[in-house]
């Protein structure tokens, strides 16, 4: 049995043969499965600071180009491990809420949280601008598990 990449995202570090136009080395693809074919496909759409794919995919069938590619972080919310100082001044601190998102050559982009004071809700915004990191700062990122709340059908409880 071949062995592939786990499904996720990476940067690749050659061109897909066959492919080398359509995937580049350089660029952020994505690794998934889909009726137990596994698939490789380039970024379509960002909302949000996040990649949504779409179409072509296509068919991974060589394991050794797999092998080549670099593993990333999954897009999302982390705590930085240390102060970050910004080129042009500024400081993000310890522990501050980011979330990762990345451009088009699989280069990590940090997004800080902010709290709005006029929002009348309790929410946490994130700009749609951030700052380029380091392969060696997104490694030290720790996980934020900060849950998507869904839509859900039917009257909501209230609180008292």
């Amino acid at each position: 049995m071949i062995k592939l990449p786990e499904p996720g995202l990476y940067r690749t570090t050659k061109p897909y043969p066959g492919q080398e136009e359509v995937i580049p080395a350089g660029v952020l693809v994505y690794v998934g499965v889909e009726d137990g074919v596994a698939f490789v496909v380039r970024p379509g759409q960002n909302r949000r600071n996040r990649w949504f794919w779409g179409k072509p995919t296509y068919v991974l069938r060589s394991a050794a180009w797999g092998e080549t590619l670099k593993p990333l972080p999954s897009e999302g919310f982390y705590t930085l491990p240390h102060d970050l100082t910004l080129d042009g001044g500024g400081r993000w601190l310890k522990n501050a809420i980011v979330q990762v998102g990345y451009n088009g050559e699989g280069r990590g982009i940090l997004f800080v949280a902010e709290d709005h004071e006029g929002e009348p809700r309790n929410v946490l915004a994130f700009s749609d601008r951030g700052v380029l990191v380091s392969d060696e700062l997104l490694a030290k990122l720790v996980w934020a598990p900060i849950l998507p709340v869904r839509k859900e059908s039917g009257a909501q409880e209230e609180r008292s």
